[in-house]
């Protein structure tokens, strides 16, 4: 565990960046509730792809600056995003060797209880939430691009030498 074990945290940190630019800009009404859960799928990926880097202590720091960024209820990202980044740890083994399909119904599954979380929390505290099951379409457009992010990040991670 000399110094330079770890290398290329500052692609790790630009994807966060990104992905927090990406859930923050605007976008018309109508497809506002299918904007994917940018910062959901990059905790995931690097869970996934760097399990012994990033974990539990990173997704909730993710999910704080969500928070902060989004000015929503304090600790609801980063519980959301620690219960989803414990789950992609759980499975990062089977995930790594899932089809691409596979994987999709997975981050669908696991965005979607993180919705699920966030919609039940804002319900119980009287905050203003999409209306019914509205926050499924956000689920179904992460699942659906998935893949891009996936092989995205895969080149950038393998292309810095991130490890």
């Amino acid at each position: 565990m000399g110094p330079g074990k770890y290398r290329g945290g500052w692609v790790i940190l630009l994807t966060i960046l990104l992905a927090a630019i990406l859930g923050m800009a605007p976008l018309p009404g109508w497809l506002e509730m299918w904007r994917p859960e940018w910062m959901a799928l990059v905790v995931i990926y690097w869970v996934i792809a760097l399990p012994a880097r990033v974990g539990l202590i990173s997704a909730w720091c993710v999910g704080f600056f969500v928070d902060v960024l989004e000015g929503t209820l304090l600790g609801l990202n980063a519980i959301a995003l620690t219960l989803i980044a414990y789950a992609a740890l759980t499975l990062y083994q089977r995930l790594r060797m899932f089809t691409p399909f596979q994987q999709c119904i997975t981050v669908l599954m696991l965005v979607g209880v993180q919705q699920l979380l966030i919609f039940w929390v804002l319900t119980a505290t009287n905050q203003n939430t999409p209306p019914n099951l509205a926050f499924i379409f956000s689920a179904m457009s992460s699942a659906l691009i998935w893949p891009l992010v996936f092989v995205l990040l895969r080149s950038w991670r393998r292309g810095f030498g991130v490890t």
